[in-house]
């Protein structure tokens, strides 16, 4: 198997790890900016917790400002004449978000929709990156000297874990904004056990409202991780499925042969998941808003 930028034969596990290595940017120990670019340049900014993935944020920002662009368009164009495919297609997609909004969002903000629409249509298309042929955009950044480029954002834990950190904190302001500062207290501290108000068990209460705070604290926590591990995890895994699909055949691309097969087919069944991980990170994230709103 050909290394990229003509180095020599890579190893199968040296192609893997090409492929899963993320184009960074980092400060060295002289204070300058450096880039893990050229060859045996991977370990640059290994380890270093400020070091930035270039390319997630290339690729995450280029499909928001792609998603901005075609849906302000299609939104100027809009006419109750013969719509577009593509006007068609959007509107779809917008109607589908909004019911299931609808549905799922039982408080009073105008923030929501174009929220739950954002974070479906951004997500969709950073999956969707997963569906290009693992060499193709790696291959012409190579021929531009840059050495790693990792195309697809939702199979870098960084991205994700930025987005549920947005979504935590719209979760503590809709609580505070609907319940009020001592409304998010009470959550957290007398629910889900009641603390006795009188008699001897109010001996017991300060127990009872630790544990309450330590249970809901926990379980508040869990609401970002599990957001931006259930994306990461399912896109890193199919992935890196494409990436040993490439490996067990020279020529993997071509229509024709057995890896060519392979791609196909997975890329079809990974259309699903790629569809069902957007959806599921913009209903989790209404779903936690919706509770956020609501009064106990």
């Amino acid at each position: 198997m050909a290394a990229e930028g003509g180095h020599g034969p890579l190893t199968t596990g040296d192609y893997i790890a090409h492929h899963l290595q993320n184009l960074q940017a980092c400060k060295a120990d002289g204070g300058e900016w450096v880039m893990n670019v050229g060859h045996n340049a991977a370990d640059i900014c290994s380890g270093n917790p400020m070091a930035i993935n270039v390319d997630s944020m290339f690729w995450s920002v280029l499909l928001g400002l792609i998603f901005v662009v075609l849906f302000r368009g299609v939104a100027k164009k809009t006419s109750s004449g013969k719509p577009t495919k593509f006007q068609a297609l959007v509107e779809i997609i917008v109607e589908f978000v909004d019911g299931s909004v609808k549905d799922t969002f039982h408080g009073k903000s105008r923030l929501i929709a174009p929220l739950g629409l954002t974070i479906f249509v951004w997500v969709f298309l950073m999956n969707f990156m997963d569906l290009i042929p693992v060499d193709w955009i790696p291959s012409v950044a190579s021929a531009a000297g840059i050495t790693y480029m990792k195309v697809v954002p939702s199979t870098d834990v960084n991205v994700t874990f930025g987005m549920s950190i947005a979504v935590f904190f719209l979760i503590i302001f809709y609580t505070i904004k609907n319940k009020g500062v001592m409304g998010f207290v009470k959550e957290m501290t007398l629910h889900p056990i009641a603390p006795p108000t009188k008699g001897v068990g109010l001996i017991a209460a300060p127990f009872m409202i630790a544990f309450n705070f330590l249970l809901e604290s926990v379980a508040l926590i869990a609401k970002p991780i599990s957001l931006s591990l259930r994306l990461f995890g399912n896109m890193f895994a199919g992935e890196l499925i494409f990436i040993l699909i490439a490996t067990m055949f020279s020529g993997g691309l071509l229509l024709g042969s057995g890896g060519g097969l392979l791609h196909v087919g997975w890329a079809i069944f990974h259309v699903l998941i790629i569809t069902l991980q957007a959806f599921i990170f913009m209903m989790l994230t209404i779903v936690y808003l919706s509770l956020a709103s609501e009064s106990h």
